[in-house]
């Protein structure tokens, strides 16, 4: 008899879903009241995370442009420049990037967003000054 993977399709049991150990580690640098070090992250995350895996989910988010570092001697200081919402924002921004027809990926989105969602994006939108918008 085989064992069945409960879980989420294609993740292995114990391993945390896409984005979920960013938004972790976005958490941990906005509770902290100033710039902080990889030492720290891992130490608020626990869950016997590498060092290494922590530096790795920092660079990443670096990358994204969700948070920033500094130099502190020999070390870095990384501080939050994105909330969850943000880096959600920052994820959608780069996979439109990613595509040529732009106005159509557009125009599919916004006809596949929920009624509420769409009325929401149009008040948003509406909100925006016309230079803004483009």
């Amino acid at each position: 008899m085989t064992e069945r993977n409960e879980g989420v399709v294609g993740r292995q049991p114990g391993r945390r879903a896409q984005g979920e150990l960013e938004a972790a580690v976005l958490t941990a640098l906005r509770s902290a009241s100033r710039p902080v070090t990889a030492a720290y992250v891992q130490e608020r995350l626990g869950q016997g995370l590498a060092y290494t895996t922590v530096v790795t989910i920092l660079t990443r988010l670096q990358a994204k442009g969700a948070v920033a570092r500094q130099r502190a001697g020999r070390a870095f200081e990384w501080t939050a420049v994105a909330d969850e919402a943000g880096l959600a924002a920052l994820r959608m921004r780069r996979l439109l990037d990613a595509e040529a027809d732009r106005e159509t990926v557009l125009a599919r989105f916004v006809t596949a967003l929920l009624p509420d969602d769409e009325k929401l994006l149009r008040g948003l939108l509406a909100q925006q000054p016309e230079d803004a918008q483009g």
